[in-house]
């Protein structure tokens, strides 16, 4: 079966076209000003923050219009690395939040869902994404969601 095949409503897109990013960008813009909003969800840990690949990533994502909101999933960091982590991303002129998920609130979140056999039980990129999603979900600021790691060598906005 081809790699586009997809059971349900996610759908996976590998390529867009070959229009230009500009159009498709503004297209997106009106999207989103008329009540369609967009987050991103990027899963990390702390170590990706040391590596060229992820700072393409925020010097592209500094040119979006866009996305109404980045939510950073934070794997594998102390709190020095968290608090070094908000500075790191502080140059997103989107709305943005660090779910810090080695930090006391989310273990508590975590502990709290466990007790209900609701929290994910591995640890790993499927847990940090279940609880960005679960975030984007509560805060009602998007209707649509993207995803993407934080590793891509070749990461271009298009």
């Amino acid at each position: 079966m081809g790699d586009f095949y997809q059971n349900g409503i996610i759908t996976t897109l590998h390529n867009l076209g070959d229009r230009p990013v500009n159009q498709i960008e503004e297209e997106l813009k009106k999207f989103t000003h008329q009540g369609s909003p967009i987050a991103l969800v990027l899963p990390s840990l702390y170590d990706e923050l040391k590596h060229d690949a992820l700072e393409n990533i925020i010097q592209e994502l500094q040119k979006v219009e866009y996305l109404n909101q980045v939510i950073i999933g934070l794997d594998r960091a102390t709190k020095e690395e968290f608090e070094h982590s908000k500075q790191y991303f502080s140059r997103l002129p989107q709305n943005y939040k660090i779910l810090w998920n080695d930090g006391p609130n989310m273990k508590a979140v975590d502990e709290l869902l466990r007790t209900h056999d609701l929290a994910p039980k591995e640890l790993g990129k499927g847990r940090n994404v279940w609880y960005c999603m679960g975030y984007t979900l509560a805060t009602g600021k998007a209707e649509s969601v993207a995803m993407h790691d934080c590793d891509i060598l070749t990461y271009v906005r298009s």
